[in-house]
């Protein structure tokens, strides 16, 4: 594992508010444990990690082991000429993904209409993939993520207008 993957697994950790997580492979074992109101820091082929303070109270800790629910529309945005368009929040953190693999199409794309249920990406979270539908019909105006980018929670993912 290099050491961006593991500071990217960190930093998720930290952001979902989990206490606790150990990893283990035949290459090497990891251990990240954290106060709720301090930041994690990974100690590697040790049984436990040392706390590191932190500027700011951790976020409350989310439960998500069931699937995903949908996505919620949002309020309109504030421009004027976006107004008219409901945006789609991620309805949990993780990493955004805009097709089921590499090599499938992606779910959706601008231009593209989507009716309320169809799927329209999928958020990996603790290596569960969750398929998150759309709460609208409409016509897709803009995607506003990357893909594969984190994502943090009601973060807005993609411009629709219902129209």
């Amino acid at each position: 594992m290099k050491a961006k993957e593991i500071q990217d697994l960190i930093d998720f950790i930290a952001k979902s508010g989990l206490n606790k997580v150990n990893i283990e492979t035949e290459e090497f074992k990891i251990s990240v444990k954290r106060d709720p109101d301090q930041k994690v820091k990974y100690v590697k082929d040790s049984a436990a990690a040392a706390p590191i303070q932190h500027h700011a109270p951790a976020p409350a800790p989310q439960a998500s082991a069931a699937p995903a629910p949908a996505a919620t529309p949002a309020a309109p945005a504030a421009s004027s000429e976006e107004s008219r368009y409901v945006t789609i929040k991620a309805p949990m953190i993780g990493t955004f993904y805009r097709s089921s693999s590499p090599e499938s199409p992606v779910f959706v794309n601008v231009g593209d209409e989507v009716k309320k249920g169809q799927v329209i990406c999928i958020i990996e979270a603790m290596k569960l993939f969750n398929e998150i539908e759309s709460e609208i019909s409409g016509k897709i105006v803009k995607v506003l993520v990357d893909n594969a980018s984190p994502v943090e929670f009601d973060q807005p993912l993609f411009l629709v207008d219902p129209s």
